[in-house]
């Protein structure tokens, strides 16, 4: 009896010492990815400003493009494979993560929104993190067995800093890894990182953006007591349309990508040609509502993530027009995220499928905004609790349904090429 209490006294302090280890390291990356994600967000309303007071800037964007491709041709060192290489270096570690990942994507993204690229802020918020704690753990000689750990807390920092969803934020970073699994031995670095993260970021006085959704509630004594079922089934149908949107998202984003590769050879002619692309999609529409971020407007009536709320706030075919001009920037070699424009595409497709299903609008856009992600990246569980994060717990029934059903629906083939298979969703 006594050696048993031996060995449990022994595990537990070996246990509470890799969780202080842990805690330790991964706090200063969180404070360096927060820090990074506040000028970020700061640099990024900058550029937004400068490019909606000076609308010339449109047409340089070909030649931004090529200056972004030359760069990372001859500087990147592997750096232009951006969240694919952390995911890849965290399954198993090999040349390491550059340390000039932070400054490139940074770089790339800004002049990618200032010339009116459609991008997002969730990729460079991620390598930026991934890099910090690559550079981090490098200057201070952070044994190997950590670098795993420490990049794993990169992202998870600056997921949750950038969206002000620290709880997500950890999620994501060890569920979208590999499809159908979750890193769970990596939750309390995970979590340290992203709240330190999204501390550091608030402190040095960024905002985020809230939206409430009214809607019915949830019943007083149960989740499912007072819900309305007519509803439920809607949001059932809205998750499965949210997760073919996402498939559409990912196959056209590759596809698009792979063609570039294949048909022009000269890499920096590709963002020349996504570019003039670009410029011909706007004049066609006639309208720069679908450029940049889509966060704020340039004019009044114009679709943002915060107009799908409200009905009227997009027209039946945004969400569409808004996924072409993301996967031409991207494929064609610009920088940025995909989530930030995937919550205007779910958005303005949960307005849409308001009108036509009977939904509130609110409560669509909100199902639409995180659900969509959660096809296109994989992580349901993650953009649950984002939905839970963005919008409150009263809703959060109808946040997993979409979530889950959107996952399932959206095939294996998401924008991260680089996450493994565990468990594929058709049982096989």
């Amino acid at each position: 009896m006594n050696f048993l209490s031996q060995r449990l006294d022994a595990f537990n302090m070996e246990g509470l010492r890799r969780l202080i280890i842990g805690v330790l390291l991964v706090t200063p990356v969180g404070v360096l990815a927060g820090s990074a994600s506040a000028f970020f967000l700061w640099a990024l309303d900058r550029a937004t400003t400068l490019r909606f007071e000076n609308g010339w800037l449109l047409f340089l964007l070909p030649l931004a493009g090529a200056g972004i491709a030359w760069v990372y041709h001859s500087y990147g060192n592997g750096a232009e494979r951006g969240n694919n290489l952390l995911i890849d270096e965290i399954h198993q570690p090999g040349g390491g993560v550059p340390a000039r990942i932070t400054p490139l994507v940074l770089g790339g993204t800004l002049i990618t929104h200032l010339f009116g690229g459609s991008a997002g802020r969730e990729g460079t918020a991620v390598q930026m993190g991934g890099g910090l704690a690559s550079a981090f753990a490098t200057l201070a000689r952070i044994p190997e067995k950590y670098r795993r750990m420490l990049l794993m807390a990169g992202v998870a920092a600056g997921f949750g800093s950038v969206f002000g969803t620290p709880l997500a934020g950890a999620i994501f970073a060890m569920e979208v890894l590999t499809l159908g699994r979750v890193q769970y031995d990596m939750l309390i670095p995970c979590m340290v990182a992203a709240l330190v993260g999204d501390f550091t970021c608030t402190a040095w006085g960024a905002h985020h953006t809230r939206m409430l959704i009214a809607g019915p509630l949830m019943g007083d004594h149960s989740m499912l007591a007072g819900m309305d079922l007519s509803l439920l089934a809607k949001v059932a149908i809205a998750g499965v349309a949210f997760g073919l949107c996402a498939r559409l998202f990912s196959s056209a984003g590759h596809g698009i990508s792979a063609a570039f590769t294949r048909y022009v050879p000269r890499f920096w002619l590709r963002p020349v040609i996504g570019g003039v692309v670009v410029i011909a999609l706007t004049y066609l529409l006639g309208t720069r509502e679908y450029l940049g971020l889509g966060t704020v407007a340039l004019n009044l009536g114009d679709t943002t993530t915060t107009s799908v709320f409200f009905e009227g706030g997009a027209d039946t075919w945004s969400w569409f027009w808004k996924l072409l001009f993301t996967v031409v920037t991207l494929g064609a070699g610009f920088k940025g995220g995909e989530v930030t424009p995937l919550f205007f595409i779910g958005g303005a497709l949960g307005n849409t499928l308001a009108g036509l299903l009977g939904m509130p609008v609110d409560l669509a856009a909100g199902l639409g905004f995180v659900a969509v992600f959660a096809g296109a990246s994989n992580t349901p569980l993650a953009c649950t609790l984002m939905g839970i994060e963005l919008f409150g717990a009263q809703h959060a029934i109808f946040f997993a349904v979409a979530c889950w059903l959107s996952y399932q629906f959206s095939g294996h083939s998401g924008i991260y090429s680089a996450q493994r298979i565990a468990s594929r969703k058709d049982g096989a």
